[in-house]
């Protein structure tokens, strides 16, 4: 049921968005290579270049922006006699300037697709798009245009929105050359993601996501420190729970607020350690009087999820959780361990609220999980935690026993190490789930592993020539695409913005 008194003070959280006015940079001609990167060259037909049907150019605005573009169009010849049809593309990465939209038949709507077809009557003119996109490249095709005339791009600039303001931006003081890198990529990546909400990609799905919203916090902490947003977004998801009392996997804003079908175990269960989180960075604890209950009601559906053993169930019997981008993984082990996870968080906030009968009781749930794990779930054999009835072997699973408090110090390293060195062992396919890996490594007193693993996967995609860390990144196959096409790749997503936070808290 809806909680109008947390919804009114969502409502009154929501941020001013600042705009600034980007203009394009240069006209840029990209060339697709054999080993599939694109080459970015100037054009020698620039701003102002006369355009005739079939003609295209392409505009460079530097960085990536977010926000409303506006073209001011010019005529050369004689009156502009007939309307001029276009066709803008919008790129945040160069390789959707070289995917057909028609081509595209995968399972994510193509209308994400960041595509229009205008027609311009009066020329010259000025044209705003009322859309919001998300892109670093426009490509303006003239599809068709009276033969009496050409038409001119005489200029071109996005009105960029964000409710991040750069001004406030916590100085980065580390003088290592990759870690300023990767900070200021990570930085940007939150920045263009902050909007009236935390959103996970201005690109795809532009609305609040959890389980981002739990990374985007802990990095907005050390950045920008914008801690009323994240305020917001937690009152949005308590304001708005599902019919059952689970806090949902994501909020709709518009046309007004509203919580989505998608339930996701795992990210219901990070609203109490997004909660632990925000006192941390806050010690707001009139939030916390005002959340807790919805957090702990999470921790209590989700005991009613266990078995006689006290495993989480496995499969349909558990609902869907996501844990990584993964449809050959197997959920349960490392399920297991987000709960234990939460569990410790829950236990940290019965403390802060001196409620001594929530804590004992939820430690005794934690302990018979924590039991439960390793009776159950640790292979001898394997030396690893499993999962599943095939007794699936994953880095996921470990990942989260480490963080959940399973297993711990050098042990917890070890199997860190063991498990992601094992070549028939389920590889992270996620920015997502390395987040959490990097985070297991240090938990488990791995600081120095942690951040050269983060710095060669990160770097990785910072060497791609990224201005803001992408939703997917396979360092095997940097192009690869669940969707069934990288036109609908979010180029710039939240849950990959986990550097920023790694690198000021460990290498300041």
């Amino acid at each position: 049921m809806k909680n109008q008194a947390f919804l009114e003070k969502a409502l009154a959280l929501i941020p001013v968005i600042h705009e600034t006015e980007i203009a394009a940079v240069r006209c840029v001609s990209p060339e697709k290579q054999e080993d599939g990167r694109i080459t970015i060259r100037p054009s020698a037909a620039g701003m102002g270049h006369p355009l005739q049907k079939g003609d295209r150019i392409v505009l460079e605005f530097g960085d990536h922006q977010v926000g409303y573009l506006t073209l001011k169009l010019g005529v050369k010849g004689f009156h502009a006699d007939a309307p001029v049809r276009l066709r803008l593309h919008f790129a945040e990465n160069p390789i959707e300037l070289f995917e057909d939209p028609d081509d595209y038949h995968g399972w994510i709507c193509s209308s994400w697709i960041e595509e229009e077809i205008i027609h311009v009557d009066v020329l010259p003119g000025v044209v705003s798009l009322p859309r919001r996109y998300a892109f670093r490249y426009v490509r303006i095709e003239v599809l068709d245009i009276s033969s009496r005339f050409s038409l001119t791009v005489e200029e071109a600039y996005c009105r960029a929105v964000s409710s991040a303001d750069d001004a406030l931006l916590l100085p980065y003081g580390n003088e290592d050359p990759l870690y300023q890198r990767l900070d200021r990529i990570a930085c940007r990546t939150l920045h263009n993601c902050m909007q009236a909400v935390f959103e996970d990609g201005p690109k795809r799905d532009r609305r609040l996501w959890l389980g981002d919203l739990r990374i985007q916090a802990r990095v907005n902490y050390v950045t920008y420190r914008k801690n009323d947003l994240v305020k917001e977004c937690l009152y949005l998801f308590a304001a708005l729970p599902t019919k059952s009392g689970q806090v949902g996997g994501c909020i709709f804003l518009e046309p007004e607020p509203e919580v989505d079908d998608v339930v996701m175990l795992d990210y219901s269960l990070f609203f109490v350690s997004t909660l632990l989180d925000y006192y941390k960075a806050t010690g707001d604890m009139e939030t916390v009087h005002d959340l807790w209950p919805t957090a702990l009601s999470q921790l209590y559906l989700a005991e009613g999820l266990l078995t006689d053993q006290d495993l989480i169930r496995d499969s349909e019997e558990m609902g869907w959780c996501f844990i990584d981008w993964n449809l050959a993984l197997n959920k349960q082990g490392a399920m297991q361990g987000v709960l234990l996870y939460a569990l410790r968080s829950g236990m940290e906030l019965t403390r802060l609220l001196n409620e001594q009968d929530t804590y004992m009781k939820l430690e005794a749930i934690w302990k018979s999980c924590r039991n439960a794990a390793n009776q159950y779930l640790w292979n001898s054999e394997e030396a690893c935690y499993t999962s599943g009835d095939n007794a699936q072997v994953s880095v996921a699973t470990q990942v989260w026993m480490v963080l959940g408090g399973a297993i711990e110090g050098k042990k917890a390293a070890d199997l860190l190490r063991r498990v992601t060195n094992r070549p028939d062992a389920l590889k992270m396919v996620s920015p997502y789930m390395v987040h959490n890996y990097v985070d297991a490594m240090i938990c488990a007193g791995e600081e120095e592993t942690a951040i050269a693993y983060m710095c060669r996967y990160w770097g990785g995609m910072a060497d791609q020539g990224v201005d803001t860390f992408w939703e997917l990144y396979n360092p095997e196959n940097p192009q690869e695409s669940p969707y069934g096409g990288t036109i609908v790749n979010s180029y710039c997503h939240a849950w990959s913005c986990g550097p920023a936070y790694f690198l000021r808290r460990y290498r300041p």
